[in-house]
């Protein structure tokens, strides 16, 4: 971004200005995607200014007093950026090797508790325990010591604190946090406490009410916001020139593409490209856009796959006629890069929603039962040719049946959500994690022999054993058993699953809450 400023400043034309606006709006996407709060606020002003600037009519070199504005704000947020790269260097600790995490290195920043009454939030405070994120705890009258650091958790029980000082007790925390989460909690469900709150400078408000168990689910996915895969875009568009000039706009995003100049090659492109969205071209030679979106909707898995068409045309009822048959959306030629990029960002976010639901489990989030068989084939297939070890765990809650009948399916759910979160939170992006059904898991362990599967997995029973669920206003502990088969010794991925659920069956009848591995 800083380098598109400089070749503004150097070579002050529409076309650079353009790169500067797409370079601004790529840095706040990824701002937002990151959650960096305060980084984002300057970022997504700096984009404001500048939108409102992305006009033709504007002429260029900018009026002095615009320049000096941009100027001032592009350095501004460059030295926070470079502050909040400093400060966080080594607060975060990822498990890149294969070496699994400990719960200390999961956590983001430290996590602190700001309330009047500590006795009021000791049922958070032990959940947040249970998870490695034991919280540290002031009074509103206290200040937050330095040990704190510059990018805390900060929960804030708003109830506790008079509603006429909202506003300046969250701002005065803002500025001295800026790079850190600020949660508000306790908040009622009415327009002027919500506006307070976020208007004074908090990322989120959780409602009086809400559960220990939702506010942990909360902070998990905050904290769980892991690289994701490049977006993928298959353009499909007759010019060369235009087609390249579409690919370094989404390059700008980080978006990766793939150019089909013959549109009888889509079909091949898009099984061979796989991507998450198309962007089409509406008259190229011999085949219009609209009939190449009519062979790809006659596939079912390309159904829900978003077209967006490019064209100048601009006769509405045309249009219209364009997105009834296979269409998203039209953007007409020539195109803002910002919108074009906005446009693609958010209806591949949307599609990948849609196949997150397809392929996980809407309790836990985890991938489902036929999902993670597949994933397991796969990674098996990777295992088998590259050599070494895989070990597959099925785990499930012991006694489950008796927890539902005895205290509700709500808070049997609830146990299952624990058991996963703990999953989640000790085992690395690579491993494969599904709920295979009911109160039972299915792990998939790359790299990893039967000994170190053992290792881990008894840990993470040990420490769901420790959780005390609540229950009204008591409390009851869970346990879970596991069972463990490992490749080559099992070679299939049915033969893995088949052993390690026999393995399950051993550690039930050896009495529970214990793992048991297929090669004992």
């Amino acid at each position: 971004m800083s380098n598109s400023w400089h070749r503004y400043r150097a070579e002050p034309s529409f076309e650079s200005f353009v790169e500067l606006a797409v370079s601004i709006n790529s840095f706040t996407e990824f701002l937002i995607d990151k959650g960096i709060a305060a980084l984002h606020h300057a970022s997504h002003q700096l984009e404001q200014v500048t939108l409102a600037l992305f006009n033709r009519e504007v002429g260029h070199p900018l009026p002095q007093t615009a320049l000096d504005d941009l100027s001032e704000r592009v350095g501004a947020l460059a030295r926070m950026t470079h502050a909040h790269a400093t400060a966080t260097a080594g607060l975060i600790e990822h498990c890149q090797d294969t070496h699994h995490a400990s719960p200390a290195s999961v956590r983001v920043g430290q996590t602190w508790l700001i309330a009047q009454d500590r006795a009021d939030w000791a049922g958070l405070e032990a959940q947040l325990g249970y998870f490695g994120m034991a919280a540290g705890f002031v009074t509103w009258d206290q200040d937050l010591p330095d040990s704190a650091g510059v990018a805390p958790l900060l929960l804030l029980d708003m109830s506790s604190l008079p509603e006429n000082e909202w506003r300046t007790r969250i701002q005065a925390l803002r500025q001295r946090f800026g790079m850190g989460q600020l949660i508000c909690l306790g908040v009622r469900s009415d327009f002027e406490q919500l506006q307070q709150a976020l208007s004074g400078g908090c990322d989120s408000c959780l409602l009086e009410g809400t559960p220990p168990h939702a506010i942990i689910e909360h902070i998990m996915e905050l904290n769980e916001r892991h690289e994701q895969e490049a977006y993928r875009v298959l353009i499909v568009e007759d010019s060369k020139t235009a087609s390249h000039l579409i690919r370094r706009t989404l390059q700008e995003n980080q978006i990766v593409s793939e150019i089909v100049n013959d549109p009888r090659q889509t079909l091949n492109a898009l099984k061979q490209f796989n991507p998450d969205l198309i962007l089409m071209d509406m008259y190229m030679p011999n085949c219009t856009g609209v009939e190449v979106a009519r062979i790809i909707r006659q596939h079912n898995e390309f159904l829900s796959m978003p077209i967006v068409y490019l064209s100048g045309e601009t006769n509405v009822a045309l249009q219209v006629d364009a997105m009834r048959l296979g269409g998203d959306h039209f953007l007409t030629k020539p195109f803002n890069p910002v919108f074009l990029n906005t446009i693609v960002m958010s209806k591949i976010e949307r599609y990948r929603a849609l196949r997150r639901s397809m392929y996980h489990d809407s309790l836990t989030g985890l991938l489902n039962h036929s999902s993670g068989k597949n994933t397991l084939d796969m990674l098996l297939s990777g295992v088998t040719h590259e050599g070494g070890f895989l070990s597959v765990v099925m785990m499930d809650i012991d006694h489950f049946k008796l927890v539902n009948d005895t205290y509700g399916h709500p808070v049997g759910d609830q146990v299952i959500r624990s058991l996963s979160w703990l999953l989640k939170q000790r085992l690395r992006k690579h491993d494969i994690l599904c709920r295979y059904g009911g109160e039972e898991f299915l792990i998939g362990l790359p790299h990893t022999d039967a000994e170190e599967a053992y290792a881990i997995v008894d840990r993470i029973r040990r420490d769901f054993a420790q959780i005390k669920h609540p229950y009204r206003d008591t409390h009851f502990l869970a346990t879970a058993s596991g069972g463990i088969a490992t490749y080559p010794l099992h070679q299939t991925g049915d033969a893995l699953i088949k052993a390690a659920d026999e393995a399950l069956y051993q550690a039930k009848r050896g009495g529970r809450n214990r793992i048991h591995s297929s090669d004992d």
